[in-house]
This record gives structure tokens, sequence and C-alpha cells, in this order.
């Protein structure tokens, strides 16, 4: 019983845009992760916009990872190749555990839906940390809108269970 109470709760996502240029109004990525994860019954927890800023970065995931009320993060932007790219840098050291699979999964779908040889530049990435899932993800809605649609929203909910189920009563 306990089980199918965790399966159907309602997941609170906590959502990081990383960018020099992003407002709330001009943070397109960002506003599509949130519109999707609503469209797919999921809430917002959370909501920054931070610079290209590895120490901001960095707090801003560790604040969302201290939440008990966020279950997973995700993030946009800054996962690029340039030096001011240094999400995956802030990012990954936090992770408990680093899902390898979501990044070539995401390279993979990119490839093969037209964006080519192109996809061998996507530094997308995910990982746990503190019984929760964190997403790495490009800052373009194209991106944005594969990786929501091809594999967090179908895989996330079976992630989180993963992540929580020992914190659940045995019945």
């Amino acid at each position: 019983m306990s089980e199918l109470f965790n399966l159907e709760k309602t997941i609170h996502i906590a959502v990081l845009t990383v960018s020099d240029t992003r407002s709330e109004e001009t943070d397109l990525g960002g506003q599509l992760v949130q519109e999707l994860a609503r469209q797919n019954g999921l809430e917002i927890a959370d909501y920054l916009i931070v610079p290209d800023d590895k120490e901001r970065i960095t707090n801003a995931v560790t604040r969302f990872l201290q939440n008990d009320a966020v279950d997973a993060v995700i993030t946009t932007g800054g996962t690029g190749i340039a030096k001011r790219d240094v999400t995956l840098e802030a990012v990954t050291p936090l992770f408990d555990k680093q899902l390898d699979g979501f990044g070539e999964l995401f390279r993979y779908v990119s490839f093969s839906e037209d964006v080519g040889t192109k996809a061998l530049l996507s530094r997308a990435a995910a990982g746990t940390a503190n019984d929760k899932a964190i997403f790495v993800l490009p800052g373009s809605r194209g991106a944005v809108k594969l990786a929501m649609k091809r594999l967090i929203l179908p895989e996330l909910r079976h992630i989180v269970f993963e992540l929580t189920k020992h914190h659940q009563p045995r019945v």
C-alpha cells in the first residue's frame, strides 16, 4: 500500500535557469520546463535565475536540495563548452550518484532528431543527491522540450519513487 501511495504522490520540482542575460520574462527554457511539468501533473516548488557563476549555481542547487518539499531539480543553461558555461562544474560535485544513461540518451536522441553531430557538444547530465533527482539541461527550448518529453517526464515518477521508497513505512 505504501508503494501505491508513493507512486501517486504529487512530484515537486525546483527549476534553475543559469544565464547572464535572461529575466523571468525572457527565460523561455525555464518557462518551458515549468509549463511541461504542470501539464504533466507536477508542481513547481521553487524557481530561480542565476548568472553563469559557479558559486551562485552551487548555492542555488544546494538550497533546492535542502528543501524537503523538492523531489527533483531541473537546471537549464550553462552546459555548453564556452568558458562561461560552468553549470556542470557547479552541480556534478553535489551528485551522490551520476545517471550516465541520461546524458547518453539525450545526446543519442538529439543526434537522431536533426541536431546531428552537434549533439556531441552537449554536456547534459543527471544524477542524484540528498534523495532527489537532478537534471542539467541546455537552455534552448528545443533541448528542454526533448529532454522533458522524451526522457524526464516518462521516468521522473519512477526515479522519485526509487529515491524515496526507503522513507515509506513498510506495511
